[in-house]
């Protein structure tokens, strides 16, 4: 389909999109996707963003699809496509959303996967199921394990190595039995072989930003380590990665943790809706586990091998990994980048269900902020 792209270079966008690797996908006609989903009826909607909307369908076979449907085809709606193909093309885990099928005739891009019956861990802490307790402590620790490890498939087993950008609660996807599937490969980077990090135009969730990234756009595999650390932190305090208090000030999960970790009161932390129904140790694995992801230097960081490890220290039999004391030290964003949080746009600080219900969708654009490295040492990007 023309030229390739190569989603390692700068912005750019060239005409087509590379072929993906041989799989279970197949390319679909704009005809077949509107009849299974009854025209991209209001009906089958499950939620939109900056991008367009998701809509549930069912093709003529009976397979049961989510369909992605672009709004307008400018040049980055066109590269974001481009790049969700490839990288779906590319990847094979059972914890990663595969690539079901594409569609792109004319002037319409739509990206087919597997439709998840129980949607998005997001939607169960904090949206449209959350007052069910569906998420008992077992699922939350299957889940931590299951993000966990398809992340340390991209990061140490595909080739080129995939940073994913964009890992939050409404990015992972549960299928019937609760299994995690890491989705939304939009702003995915592919890294090439030899390459540490790079420096790009900074686009993901505020409250999930490593701060090197949010700041100065340095993107590299410890940005998703940081990330998965508040994602680590969401699932089992049931809490917001950024909460709007009373006279509108915001206050960012690892301010709310930090000085409960310090005073040891992990009952404190835990998600009041599970009633105390979980696993202490594990749940101070689990934080001991977050406080490593969210250190601000991302050298001190753990690899996502060495964090799945942790997790499922605990998780299989035999007991687990000793857990080190340490303190959580929590990252405050400049307040240029707090007044661009989009995340609470109601009044009392809730999610936005037709946003974000789903999940597979392209978040915030944050304006980046000048590197005090570069300015004060020159550029010392790679």
């Amino acid at each position: 389909m023309g030229s390739s792209l190569s989603c390692c270079s700068d912005e750019k966008v060239e005409e087509g999109i590379s072929s993906p690797i041989d799989g279970p996908w197949r390319i679909f006609s704009y005809k077949e996707l509107n009849v299974a989903t009854n025209g991209f009826s209001e009906e089958h909607k499950l939620g939109e963003g900056g991008f367009g909307s998701v809509y549930w369908g069912k093709t003529t076979d009976g397979l049961q699809i989510a369909v992605k449907k672009l709004k307008s085809m400018n040049s980055k709606a066109e590269m974001e496509f481009a790049v969700e193909v490839e990288v779906l093309g590319r990847v094979r885990h059972k914890n990663l959303l595969g690539l079901r099928g594409y569609c792109a005739d004319a002037d319409q891009r739509l990206i087919v996967y597997d439709y998840m019956p129980n949607l998005s861990l997001l939607s169960h802490l904090h949206g449209q199921f959350a007052t069910d307790v569906q998420l008992d402590w077992k699922k939350r620790m299957k889940i931590a394990i299951g993000s966990a490890e398809g992340l340390v498939y991209l990061h140490h087993e595909v080739s080129p190595h995939i940073i994913h950008r964009d890992v939050k609660a409404s990015n992972v996807l549960l299928d019937s039995n609760f299994e995690p599937l890491v989705a939304d490969f939009g702003f995915a980077k592919l890294i090439p072989d030899g390459v540490s990090h790079m420096t790009t135009r900074v686009k993901g969730t505020l409250g999930y930003l490593a701060p090197e990234y949010a700041m100065w756009g340095k993107v590299s595999e410890s940005c998703d380590v940081y990330s998965f650390g508040i994602l680590l932190l969401e699932i089992f305090t049931g809490r917001k990665p950024i909460e709007k208090l009373p006279g509108g000030v915001k206050r960012t999960i690892t301010e709310w943790v930090e000085p409960l970790i310090t005073k040891g009161k992990f009952k404190d932390i835990i998600d009041p809706k599970l009633r105390g129904n979980f696993d202490e140790n594990q749940l101070k694995q689990c934080i001991n586990v977050a406080a490593l992801c969210v250190q601000s230097e991302p050298e001190n960081r753990p690899t996502m091998k060495e964090v799945a490890e942790m997790l499922k220290g605990y998780h299989g039999k035999g007991g687990g990994i000793a857990t080190t004391k340490m303190r959580l030290n929590s990252v405050k964003y400049k307040e240029e980048l707090m007044v661009l949080d989009d995340q609470t746009s109601d009044e009392d600080g809730g999610y936005d269900e037709s946003r974000s219900a789903y999940g597979v969708f392209g978040a915030m654009e944050v304006q980046r902020m000048q590197d005090p490295y570069r300015r004060t040492y020159g550029d010392r990007r790679s």
